[in-house]
């Protein structure tokens, strides 16, 4: 059932691209994986997906990497928090980090980098609603913490955005691009399984799909 799934949101994206006068390639899916139960995971990489999103370096760690070793071109993006005491696992197992968001981080991510002599793909969290609990640099602060990122020599890729749960997209998605266009980034992560069509109407570059590629995650007993 899950492939089916998987290639049902390939052609909505494919459709919401056409839809929006610009080319399928140029959408990305990242089907988000987080707590997914392996066999459906397995089913979806069997089907030819290979970017996948995840939240938790650890549980990424233990799902990934037997089968990074079976599907070597798997990408793989941490979309959730991290943990500056997980920078050097998180750039040992992911392509990406999406969710840079606060100086700290930055410079940890530098630090090893520097040591490593490469890095993964950056993109910064922006808290489009500017809400207390979220992650996210305000769109206020963003331009400072740019300038900070150029600082220590890392490469933003461009910006990625959760909107508030009870709020419509729209206005965010359309927020994030605005930022983006300023600041001369061209990848714009935004949109979910509910309203990722919106945010490809909107610029998004890539989308990150869970419960509509994989079927609602198993609630916790």
């Amino acid at each position: 059932m899950s492939e089916t799934h998987y290639q049902d949101v390939l052609d909505a994206i494919a459709k919401a691209a056409v839809d929006a006068n610009r080319s399928p390639a140029d959408v990305h899916l990242v089907a988000v994986s987080k707590q997914q139960p392996s066999e459906r995971v397995l089913t979806v990489l069997e089907a030819g997906c290979r970017v996948f999103g995840e939240n938790r370096v650890q549980e990424a760690q233990e799902r990934w990497e037997a089968l990074k070793m079976r599907f070597p071109d798997i990408r793989l993006r941490l979309i959730g928090p991290l943990q500056t005491n997980k920078v050097k696992a998180a750039l040992d197992l992911f392509d990406a980090i999406e969710t840079l968001d606060r100086p700290k981080l930055a410079r940890k991510i530098a630090e090893e980098v520097q040591a490593r002599g490469a890095a993964p793909e950056l993109l910064v969290q922006v808290n489009t609603g500017e809400e207390p609990q979220k992650a996210g640099v305000a769109p206020g602060a963003l331009e400072a913490f740019l300038a900070e990122c150029g600082s220590l020599d890392l490469r933003i890729g461009g910006l990625m955005a959760i909107p508030p749960a009870d709020e419509p997209p729209a206005p965010h998605f359309a927020l994030l691009r605005k930022l983006a266009e300023r600041h001369g980034l061209a990848k714009l992560s935004m949109g979910m399984s509910a309203d990722y069509a919106i945010a490809i109407a909107m610029g998004a570059t890539s989308v990150r799909v869970g419960s509509a590629v994989f079927g609602e995650r198993a609630k916790p007993a």
